[in-house]
């Protein structure tokens, strides 16, 4: 391969692997260490109490309950609304569904089913085209619709808010619920201006996750009713997520929401810059308008090159990467990745896609 970086073979540069890599700051550990804190399963905890109460008056809900992982929000999401032999259905490209290791069925007795999302985008038609709500004896019955926003796998796509607000009059009207997997609503925010409540009333559960973009190490939480939330924290213990004094961890939420929501407009603005470069180079590989967030990702296949040989590649070079099947790959800005390493990426990526493999 042609072409230098000025990064030593071997050595990372840039790690954009994925948004969940962001260390905590100094700042937030000091938060951390002095937080006041209490028996979280007594419900005694002041700082989870506090965050909570924080994030339910953000996203216009009720309630809010605070959870280790966005994996075990979003599944208390579904088991409030679908019971076991039940239903939910989301698009094909659904974390709910692609990463969260099948823990609907194995933990709840719930089946899913899926419609075709190109990037992930939110088709009412045809989510409403597959629910099944008249089955009777004869099919299973559809009880919930997920839908995500940003859409991970999709590539970082902003939902349109029309469609969210159509789907949940259109769901309700069939008796469906919708939890909306929020893990990247923080970005959808910041991408559109939209308010987090406006997004979050087109749902009746919201999961939001912490340690993403936002930087916190651990966290989420599920948001909705408050009778919701209190069923929420008994299958919280039930799945093994009660917590003692947990507020060290909360504490990092609150410091995240404080000094670090609004700066996902830097991760947008280089993710940004580096799509138009390589689409400058090669258009075939990804189409800047289609890059709404933090996530860029690069179809490789018509430069000739795998996407594991191409992660390997740009590995190589410094900067690390995932690859997101046989032809796509993705790169995901967050808060320790700088404009240099921003740079020192752009070249690696655009210089390997200028080339045949």
């Amino acid at each position: 391969m042609s072409g230098s970086t000025g990064q030593p073979a071997g050595q990372t540069a840039a790690d954009l692997r994925s948004d969940t890599l962001t260390r905590p700051t100094d700042a937030m550990r000091e938060a951390m260490a002095w937080a006041p804190v209490g028996d979280d399963v007594y419900g005694e905890d002041p700082t989870i109490l506090a965050l909570q109460s924080q994030v339910a008056e953000l996203l216009g809900h009720e309630d809010a309950l605070f959870t280790p992982s966005g994996s075990m929000a979003n599944q208390l999401g579904v088991r409030l609304h679908v019971a076991p032999g039940q239903e939910l259905i989301a698009d094909d490209l659904a974390h709910v569904l692609r990463a969260e290791m099948g823990a609907a069925a194995v933990l709840s007795g719930i089946s899913a089913r899926s419609w075709h999302a190109n990037a992930g985008l939110l088709d009412v038609d045809a989510a409403m085209a597959l629910a099944v709500t008249d089955g009777g004896a004869y099919q299973v019955g559809t009880s919930c619709v997920v839908v995500e926003n940003t859409h991970n796998f999709g590539g970082g796509t902003v939902q349109p808010l029309e469609a969210m607000r159509e789907l949940h009059r259109r769901a309700h009207e069939r008796g469906m619920a919708v939890h909306l997997d929020g893990a990247r609503l923080w970005n959808a925010h910041v991408a559109t201006g939209v308010p987090l409540a406006v997004y979050a009333a087109c749902a009746d559960t919201v999961s939001v996750c912490l340690s993403k973009g936002l930087g916190a190490p651990v966290g989420s939480l599920l948001v909705g009713s408050r009778a919701h939330m209190e069923q929420a924290r008994v299958w919280r213990k039930r799945f093994g997520g009660g917590m003692r004094q947990a507020g060290i961890l909360a504490a990092a939420g609150q410091f995240a929401l404080e000094h670090q929501l609004e700066r996902l407009a830097d991760d947008h603005e280089r993710c940004q810059r580096v799509a138009r470069g390589v689409a400058a180079t090669r258009g075939d590989a990804v189409d800047p308008a289609a890059v709404h967030t933090n996530i860029l990702v690069l179809h490789v296949a018509p430069a000739g090159w795998s996407a594991s040989d191409f992660i390997a590649a740009t590995g190589e070079r410094g900067v690390l990467g995932y690859a997101m099947g046989p032809e796509h790959v993705r790169f995901v800005w967050h808060l320790d990745v700088d404009d240099a390493q921003t740079d020192h990426a752009a070249a690696v990526l655009t210089d390997l896609v200028s080339q045949q493999a």
